[in-house]
């Protein structure tokens, strides 16, 4: 391994926190890199995390969260990018590849608001700040009754626009809580079949260029092969289907007993009124071409409707 590796991340929290969590897994698996100044991480500023003020299905979608890391590998500015694979998109660009992804946290959401357990003890009417497409179709589709608003910012920034009153319940990731150590603030979790969870949630990948075959050598070694298989399924279904952020589309792919895979998947309207699921099993030697078959299917019991408002809103 060189002498001295380059992380790149984003500055925010959750951010740091993984850009560290895979500090420590290089640092155990090549001692190495514990020497001072061995390892180094490089923040950088993304379009996602300067543009604050409009959803994300606004100003371009998933890309906004990995464009700026991307193009830092690729300049050779630094060796390897740590993304949330719930942001990456579908395809990387030339020159790159993401060889190692870490042992998955828990996919779910969590629902924070006065006494909510569930999406049916919102109180009728009432407002819910998300900026997730997906999280809105889902809520519309169960509670019509409901006002979706655009609720943008870290965990802090969102608990406490609720605790200001701003909105009466938001929806986070629990694995985005559980890596910043706020795990403690979790009242209720919401289960795949109320709330299902976005492509990859929970999964951090490592991103590094094709042919580095040092930095490779020693992701590798870190690679977890279960979350690969999983989020292999769930990221073929999403290029199946076309996705972007744009698109309200949620999957959640589990392994039974380490060789068959079950995979979950939805594609919806984003007022919630159209909503198509689909639950495919395979197996585990075969999750893209499940993913992929699964994600025809779905895309062929949406029909016309779910395709017509894609192709409307389809990136420029």
């Amino acid at each position: 391994m060189a002498a001295r590796l380059k992380i790149g991340t984003r500055g925010s929290p959750l951010a740091l926190a993984q850009a560290s969590e895979l500090a420590a897994r290089l640092t155990a698996e090549d001692p190495s890199l514990a020497d001072a100044g061995a390892i180094e991480t490089v923040v950088i500023r993304t379009t996602g995390d300067m543009v604050r003020d409009r959803p994300l299905s606004e100003i371009g979608g998933k890309g906004l969260f990995t464009r700026e890391l991307d193009e830092a590998l690729l300049d050779r500015r630094i060796d390897v990018a740590v993304h949330s694979m719930k942001d990456v998109p579908t395809w990387l660009p030339d020159g790159l590849h993401i060889p190692c992804l870490l042992p998955r946290e828990d996919p779910r959401d969590a629902i924070f608001g006065n006494g909510l357990r569930h999406i049916a003890d919102l109180p009728q009417g009432a407002v819910v700040g998300t900026a997730a497409l997906r999280r809105q179709a889902q809520l519309l589709a169960r509670r019509p009754d409901l006002k979706v608003v655009p609720l943008r910012g870290n965990v802090g920034t969102r608990l406490r626009k609720l605790a200001e009153g701003e909105v009466d319940a938001t929806l986070l990731a629990v694995a985005g809580l559980r890596r910043l150590g706020e795990a403690g603030r979790i009242t209720a979790i919401l289960e795949p079949d109320e709330m299902l969870p976005a492509v990859a949630q929970g999964a951090i990948g490592v991103a590094c260029r094709i042919g580095d075959e040092a930095v490779e050598s020693v992701l590798a070694a870190l690679h977890c092969a279960a979350t690969g298989v999983r989020v292999t399924a769930e990221r073929a279904l999403l290029a199946a289907l076309d996705g972007s952020c744009r698109t309200p589309i949620a999957a959640l792919a589990s392994l039974d007993g380490g060789d068959t895979v079950t995979l979950e998947a939805l594609v919806a309207l984003p007022d919630g009124s159209g909503v198509h699921q689909i639950r495919r099993s395979g197996g585990a030697g075969e999750a893209a071409a499940l993913g992929d078959k699964t994600g025809r299917a779905l895309k062929s019991r949406a029909g016309p409707e779910f395709l017509s408002w894609q192709n409307r809103n389809a990136p420029p």
